[in-house]
């Protein structure tokens, strides 16, 4: 659970009915209809900035951006930027620069594991962060005024922030498809910390249109706005 010197974390992703990600084979699902995609961008319009793991945009070439104008009217006038930063996660800090993503209208930081220099270039990015732990990463975020993110994947990022405990909320689809295989959405060898394996406590189920489900679960004690 993120204690007060660091961002609530929501995990937001859209899942089929035994949990997976992705097809067997690998490669995007496209999983989430119409419905997802509206809960999808509350979400968006909730966060200061969203978490997404390169492999995850290599496969989709874009991270989600918010379309409704009454969302985008609503974060204008409370004084944001129209979309939330995208915070890229790498190791190595390269990401192919022909990824739509780098066109996208919005501000785009990367957190890199790799050591780096602290005048490293980070071409496309507006901001370049160590990623030198998860915990000391936060807070810098937080210090940097990004105080609610959402997390939009992979599995190996959720399963990181799984390890230490730094997930504040889960907000899953679920979606009418059974796609079997490897790709849960924690990863089949995800080391999960002993204080999140269990106490969420369930604040919102809603039947979507399209046959989905929307889960959303809090750790108690939680930091931060719940809607």
């Amino acid at each position: 659970m993120s204690p007060a010197a660091t961002p609530e974390l929501r995990l937001v992703l859209a899942v089929s009915l035994d949990g997976r990600l992705a097809p067997a084979e690998g490669g995007a699902a496209q999983l989430g209809g119409a419905a997802d995609r509206q809960v999808l961008e509350q979400a968006l319009a909730w966060a200061d900035a969203v978490l997404v793991g390169a492999e995850t945009l290599r496969r989709h070439g874009s991270t989600c951006l918010i379309h409704s104008p009454g969302l985008l009217a609503a974060r204008r006038s409370e004084g944001r930027s129209a979309q939330p930063i995208a915070i890229a996660v790498s190791r190595s800090g390269r990401l192919p620069a022909a990824l739509p993503f780098f066109r996208q209208p919005l501000e785009r930081w990367l957190l890199q594991a790799a050591p780096l220099p602290p005048d490293a270039p980070a071409e496309g990015f507006e901001r370049h962060l160590p990623l030198d732990g998860w915990p000391r990463a936060l807070a810098a975020l937080a210090a940097l005024g990004q105080r609610r993110i959402a997390v939009l994947g992979g599995a190996q990022l959720a399963a990181a922030l799984a390890a230490e405990d730094l997930l504040d909320e889960l907000q899953l689809t679920i979606c009418p498809r059974l796609l079997g295989g490897p790709h849960g959405w924690l990863p089949a060898d995800a080391c999960v910390a002993p204080g999140i394996r269990t106490g969420w406590q369930l604040v919102e189920h809603r039947a979507l249109p399209g046959e989905e489900l929307l889960l959303r679960w809090r750790r108690p004690g939680a930091q931060g706005v719940t809607s």
